[in-house]
């Protein structure tokens, strides 16, 4: 059963919509196809990172902090081994 989807329109400038007509040709895949594949791509970096930053965020509201002179003696250390 295919996935469902849904129509969007993006506009983008000339030289973009050019590269992705030729990569298009180039891989034998349709431009909805790479632009689709793009943007999930696009989507899973950046979700994670912002996950990742509130999730931080959260540990420094509960208090999860280490201090700096601490970080700097682990990576001297790290360093020096």
């Amino acid at each position: 059963m295919a996935a469902a989807s849904a129509l969007i329109s993006v506009r983008v400038p000339t030289a973009i919509a050019e590269r992705l007509e030729n990569l298009a040709k180039t891989v034998d895949r349709s431009k909805s196809y790479l632009a689709a594949e793009a943007i999930e791509e696009y989507l899973d970096i950046h979700e994670w990172q912002v996950q990742a930053i509130q999730a931080g965020l959260q540990e420094i509201d509960q208090g999860a902090v280490v201090d700096f002179t601490e970080v700097k003696k682990q990576w001297g250390q790290v360093l020096e081994d």
